[in-house]
């Protein structure tokens, strides 16, 4: 634990750290570490709050426009564990606008290979993943099927056009969405997790039918609070969704064998390359609505796949190339 004297945070420091965080008139205790950076400590709060990252702006003595940075390391940053930052934010029950307003992000995160390697087994990472493991808890909304497959599936541009505007977010879901998910149940549980807030993954997938619906069950939701934060030195610092969080918690159903994730960023399975899918991006729902065939052709890709033992042993990035195989076979027999 950091000492309570006036010396600033060590460079590199993962020891733990308490910081102090003063909101609404109430104080705060903040438990991170120097290798976690500003975003991180900000989603330390939110969990104390329920200000979400993006609502918050820190204030601390002589940081000034530092804090605006949430890629900057607390390392880099001189904290003295006696003074308190000073936070000002809106909870999202007092707000009426969906808070992920942030410029969109078009990835292009294309890691050399010996990066994507090394990510998941850099030390840094898996402490992160660790104390991440032991912070987030994850709660179940159906129980966890023996001997299913674990698909994960991200929101935004991945089931719903979250940019467009409409009179009834029907019109902004993907095509397909219902029957996809009834399709897949059969064999995979599955999961939702996207980068906002929990209410507002409560709200979508409540608005568009997702978690009532008599044909599947939904296992689980995670929201930004279950993410952790990564630094590559070509791409820089960024947040990602590790699937070991998942694995850790339900170990007797899921691991890196039986499961699969779709997201349209590629940096968000950047900790478990081998299991994720780089889903096209859904957008310009009112254009798109009725050309979109991309969950149709995911059905049959993880129907045809669900028989096999390993998924990681696969390369998802040629997923319509095996689904295309598969047709010829069946054609053939």
């Amino acid at each position: 634990m950091a000492s309570s004297s006036s010396v600033p945070l060590p460079p590199s420091s993962e020891e733990e750290m308490t910081l102090k965080v003063k909101w609404a008139g109430k104080d705060y205790t903040v438990r991170v570490c120097g290798d976690d950076t500003v975003g991180e400590l900000k989603r330390r709060i939110c969990e104390l709050t329920n200000v979400l990252p993006i609502r918050q702006k820190l204030l601390y003595p002589k940081l000034g426009s530092k804090l605006n940075d949430d890629t900057l390391l607390l390392s880099q940053l001189s904290l003295n564990s006696a003074l308190k930052f000073t936070m000002i934010g809106t909870t999202e029950e007092d707000l009426i606008v969906d808070p992920v307003e942030a410029p969109e992000i078009i990835d292009d995160l294309e890691l050399p290979q010996e990066e994507a390697i090394d990510i998941k087994d850099m030390e840094v990472n898996k402490h992160k993943l660790t104390r991440r493991i032991n912070q987030f808890k994850v709660e179940l909304l159906n129980p966890c099927r023996e001997g299913k497959k674990l698909l994960v599936l991200d929101i935004d541009c991945t089931l719903f056009d979250h940019r467009s505007t409409a009179e009834n977010p029907l019109q902004l879901m993907r095509p397909y969405l219902h029957e996809f998910l009834a399709s897949v149940y059969s064999e995979y549980d599955i999961m939702i997790w996207s980068a906002t807030s929990m209410k507002w993954i409560n709200l979508k997938m409540g608005q568009l039918g997702v978690l009532d619906n008599p044909n599947y069950k939904i296992t689980a939701l995670l929201d930004h609070l279950a993410m952790i934060t990564v630094q590559t030195p070509s791409r820089g610092v960024f947040d990602c969704k590790p699937l070991g969080l998942i694995w850790a918690k339900f170990p007797e159903f899921y691991n890196a064998s039986n499961t699969i994730m779709f997201d349209d960023l590629r940096r968000n399975f950047v900790m478990n390359p081998q299991n994720g899918l780089t889903i096209r991006p859904f957008r310009k729902a009112h254009a798109n609505r009725d050309s979109d065939q991309e969950l149709v052709k995911l059905t049959q890709y993880l129907l045809a796949i669900a028989e096999l033992d390993d998924l990681s042993k696969l390369n998802h990035h040629n997923w319509e190339s095996f689904t295309d195989e598969n047709a010829k076979r069946r054609r053939h027999r």
